[in-house]
């Protein structure tokens, strides 16, 4: 029976193109109200995991329930409920911003004229100017304004602010967390712009090589794990394989690494754990360290199957 505050579901969800394994066995429970960061790097799996969720691939193996039903068998019921905006810039380049409102307007039961009123004037869109005379920023806080103007149960973004200026970033970053705010509504971010996603999302979670790697609360990141820098002896080339330690990077004389504080839980353990080795600090890890140190890990340590997790709601 779905958990009925789940806005999204996948329970071990697997997925196949020939020989390829794109997605394997991802388990993960998303709850109303929480914006969750998907993050990995290109072809991890991210764009694939999301057309599941859109109804654009059917599962293989495993079920995905999006608001509740399954987006296959009622797509047109779900996408009423669900805000979509896909890194590619597809909008029909020949219609106006107005001509683009109406059309999705006709498509929408629950279209907001106030807030695409609003919309307008927070993303500085003139409704006469054509898209294909808009910028790249300009067409995609278009496409922005027709994915929320139905005020969604759900948005997802997929790569929303690829290649795009500060600016529009910013203008993008500020929707989302207004939709986040607006009644208690969901945000699936898939990006790799690191900083964006710990600014705005409650829980992030890895995906690599198809496999979902591990989600953590944004607020538990730096209880959670910790970054130690220091020189090894002698000008070591090689770093000590050290239980709890994971994701080592050389720079220079220093060496950077992720420490499991699960494992570590204090700074007394650490400097046992690492002996003769001069510790210069230990310090709260951040996103982006924790996602290089979790992706370089991956490289040898691969789960069997992804764990059922469920993200911290806000």
């Amino acid at each position: 029976m779905s958990d009925p505050v789940a806005a999204i579901e996948i329970d071990h969800l697997s997925c196949k193109f020939r020989r390829d394994e794109a997605l394997h066995d991802i388990c993960l429970t998303i709850p109303t109200g929480s914006v969750f960061g998907l993050v990995g790097l290109n072809g991890a799996g991210k764009t694939t995991l999301i057309r599941h969720l859109i109804g654009g691939l059917r599962p293989q193996l495993g079920r995905v329930r999006v608001l509740g039903e399954d987006p296959t068998l009622t797509p047109e019921s779900v996408m009423q409920r669900v805000g979509y905006v896909a890194e590619e810039d597809a909008l029909p380049r020949w219609m106006t911003v107005g001509q683009l409102i109406a059309f999705m307007r006709a498509m929408y039961r629950n279209w907001d004229d106030k807030l695409c009123r609003e919309l307008l004037e927070t993303f500085s869109l003139d409704p006469t100017k054509k898209l294909a005379d808009l910028s790249k920023g300009g067409r995609a806080r278009a496409g922005l304004l027709v994915a929320i103007a139905h005020r969604p149960d759900l948005l997802i973004l997929d790569e929303p602010s690829y290649g795009l200026d500060p600016i529009a970033r910013q203008d993008i970053l500020e929707a989302v967390v207004r939709t986040a705010s607006d009644e208690g509504r969901t945000v699936l971010f898939s990006s790799h712009l690191l900083d964006e996603v710990s600014r705005v999302c409650d829980s992030v979670g890895i995906i690599c090589g198809g496999r979902l790697l591990e989600i953590v609360a944004m607020q538990d990141l730096s209880e959670r794990y910790s970054e130690v820098v220091c020189e090894l002896v002698g000008g070591m080339s090689v770093p000590p394989q050290i239980s709890g330690f994971f994701g080592w990077q050389n720079r220079g004389r220093e060496w950077s690494v992720a420490v499991d504080r699960s494992v570590h839980a204090d700074d007394s353990s650490i400097r046992d754990s690492l002996g003769s080795h001069l510790i210069l600090d230990v310090r709260a890890i951040s996103l982006e360290r924790w996602f290089a140190a979790r992706v370089a890990a991956n490289g040898t340590t691969v789960a069997t199957a992804s764990p059922k997790v469920e993200v911290v709601s806000r």
